[in-house]
Parts: C-alpha cells; structure tokens; sequence
C-alpha cells in the first residue's frame, strides 16, 4: 500500500531539471553518478571501505544487465548502448572523483530466471556498486528479491506499472498513471471514442497497466471495453485477435505488446486490411527504436503516449540533437534515442539536484544514502526509497520515416501516483 504524503514540486528546479532530463545518452545515469558517493576524502579506499564493493582508488565498478538476445533484445539493445556512450563520456571528462567506471555486462537473454541469475553473479560474485537493468516489469520481479536479500542497488530505467516500492530499488521511468491516463483522455476527446479493445503481452506490465486503463474508460470516459486478449512473449501469431478486432470494430485499439512480437503484430494487422489511418491505434510500449524492427509502412498512423519523442521541437530537444551529433559519431549517429533510453538521465538529475557533496561512508552499501537524502523535487513521497518523477505526456502519431509526429502535450507535468486510488 502507498504512502499518502506527496513532496511538494520544487518550481525552481523544474525547468533545468526538465532540460537536462532529456539530454540522453549525453547525460550519465544515476547509479554511475551516484558512485561519487562511494568515496569520501580523507583516507584511502582500501582503509573505509569496509562493504567489499569493487571500488578502488581508481575505479567504480557497476553491472549493465539487460537483454542482449531473445524477443526484448529489439528494445533493450538502445540502452545497453546508452549505458556504454554515458560510460565513455564520464570517463573521458575524468570519472568520479577521479575514478574511472568499469562495467561488467551480463545478459537477461529475455529470461526471468537468467535476469535473477545474472543479478545475483554481479552482487556476490563482482561485487557491483550497482547495476543498471532490467527493461520488462517481470524481469524486474525476478531480480528484486535478489537485490533485497544481498543489499544491492537495482536502477530501473522504463515505464512500469507502480504498485510496487523498494528500498533497493530506484524507479526512474513512468509509472502508469502518467502514460495511461492521459493517453486515453486524449484519443477519447479527439476521436470521441467510447470503445475499446486492449491487446497486451501476457505478463505483469501490460494485465496491470490494462487493469488501470479498464478503470478509467468505464469509470471516468463511461466507455466500454468490447475485448482484452494476452499473448505469451515472444509471439508471432495475432491472426485470431485481429479478426476480432475487425469484427467488434471497436473505437480504439488499445495495445501494450512489448517486444519482436511486435513486428509481427503490426505486419499482420496490415496484411489482414485493418488502414490505420482510419481504425485509431493508441500504443504505449512502441518506440522508434521498436519501429526500426516494425517498419514505418507497418505502423504509420499509429498514435502513441510516451513522455519523449525525437521529433519534439523545442530547446530541450534541440539540445538533444547537438548533443547526439558531438558525442554520439561512429556509426550510431543517426540512431533514435527513445522514450525508454531517455528514462536515465532523470536520476543522475534530481541526485545532482539534492544530494550534498560525496560525503556518505562505505560503512554500508552507499549508494542509497546518496539517493535518498535530502527532499527529492518532484518525489512521490519522502518517505518512498524511490525516484519518479513528474512526466509531461505527450501523444504523437507513427510516420512511415520511422518518427513520430507529435500531436499534443500536456500543459503542465503530471505527478507521479504509483499507488493510485480507485485504480488498484
């Protein structure tokens, strides 16, 4: 059950806070920001650090786990690169405190029970000051009874469904009520739609994001939902839930398929005739990096709800596109950063933001000191070992060039509500 005290937002940290939160890969990730933290002057590491954590003198040493293969590896590849860019840049400005950061990569290969394997061999094994990972809320679950037991810091970079809170655990991504929410108040005003068809993935983040999303169509847009269906991950067949779609012919299809099953999902709904000019598509787990697997011919007209798209035009994004033309190069040049990736930089910013100079002892696992002193702007609750962070959602239209055409954004940020009443 969550906790009823809300911080207050901190109007004059928002909008710096804003601008650097979607610097991308430009920006480093908390967990290697919040390393500085491992060390504090005086002594050398060797004579405080007494957790065993391979901190050196020279080095911070943190886990990138995230899959490299399998069905997720079409949406977790972007942020194992994102990792390594933001790795590279610190190091190349001088580390932390002078330390560069070392990573050990391991990969979930889309397997809860490898993502838990892999968590434990960085904790016990590496002795990670943390690990960046996970992408999908099961792997998630898999890991967080890992990070618990051994007293790791687990940074979790995407949107997930809320409901859940943990010491060891930093959310930096959407919960649902930020995505959901204001997605489908948008598509029923501009479309005047009352009906619905959610198709999902068939683990924890799409039944619970769709839980909260049945409530508010039939309890706030007074709609109704005509048909749900759940797909195992990795699946290729969507025949049968298209031609019930083609035959309920609801008002919007309502879609949180994760992962290469989406290729298959948006090539099979064209073939099968469903124009999605005209049949409305609400997605809220479509990325571009997912559309380059997708084809923009598969999904053009498609709307999805995200808290960043790369088309935005405005200071923050071109700042982005500077960035990314200055530090990205090689050949990654012209690769989206989406929606997912730009999740990292949110904890390196509100840690900057509150967190006093490196001063916290390696007497116990350090880096949660670091992320949870002071009061966090935007926080949900002081007393919540977690950061999420006020999103402003916006809703864009799928293009065949592969981007987004963005359509509308809220006016103003949308707090988090991870335990939302009425909703659970």
């Amino acid at each position: 059950m969550g906790c009823s005290c809300q911080t207050k937002p901190n109007k004059g940290l928002q909008s710096p806070l804003r601008r650097k939160l979607l610097m991308g890969t430009a920006a480093l990730p908390a967990h290697f920001d919040a390393s500085a933290s491992l060390i504090r002057a005086g002594p050398a590491t060797s004579a405080v650090n007494t957790t065993g954590l391979a901190v050196t003198d020279t080095e911070v040493t943190v886990g990138i786990l995230h899959s490299a293969t399998g069905t997720m590896a079409i949406s977790e590849t972007g942020s194992i690169q994102a990792e390594k860019l933001a790795i590279e840049q610190i190091n190349a400005a001088g580390g932390v405190l002078g330390r560069k950061i070392k990573f050990i990569q391991e990969d979930g290969a889309s397997d809860w029970p490898t993502f838990a394997e892999k968590a434990k061999k960085l904790l016990v094994n590496d002795k990670v000051a943390a690990i960046m990972g996970c992408w999908t809320s099961a792997s998630r679950k898999a890991v967080l009874p890992v990070v618990e037991q051994y007293n790791g810091m687990l940074y979790y970079p995407t949107f997930y469904e809320g409901l859940e809170q943990s010491k060891n655990v930093i959310y930096t991504g959407q919960e649902a009520t930020q995505q959901i929410l204001a997605g489908l108040n948008w598509i029923a005003k501009e479309k005047g739609a009352k009906s619905f068809f959610f198709i999902g993935s068939d683990y924890i983040w799409p039944r619970t994001s769709n839980k909260i999303a049945r409530k508010h169509v039939e309890n706030v847009l007074k709609g109704k939902v005509v048909g749900e269906e759940y797909y195992a991950l990795g699946s290729t067949q969507f025949n049968s839930v298209i031609n019930k779609i083609k035959l309920t012919k609801p008002d919007v299809i309502f879609t949180d398929v994760v992962g290469g099953s989406n290729v298959a999902f948006y090539k099979q709904l064209k073939a099968a005739g469903v124009d999605l000019s005209k049949q409305a598509l609400l997605t809220i787990s479509v990325t571009e990096d997912e559309i380059d697997g997708i084809g923009g011919e598969n999904i053009a007209g498609a709307y999805a709800c995200m808290k960043y798209f790369q088309s935005l035009d405005n200071a923050e994004q071109q700042d982005v596109r500077s960035r990314l033309q200055e530090d990205v190069g090689r050949e990654d040049r012209d690769r989206r950063r989406d929606a997912g990736r730009l999740s990292r930089p949110v904890a390196v910013e509100v840690d900057r933001a509150r967190r006093p100079a490196a001063s916290t002892s390696t007497r116990s696992r350090p880096l949660r000191p670091a992320s949870n002193s002071r009061a966090r702007p935007k926080a949900t609750c002081a007393s919540m070992k977690t950061i999420t962070s006020g999103r402003r959602p916006a809703s864009a239209s799928a293009k065949l060039d592969g981007q987004f055409e963005l359509i509308f954004e809220t006016a103003d940020l949308v707090e988090p509500d991870p335990f939302p009443k009425g909703y659970q």
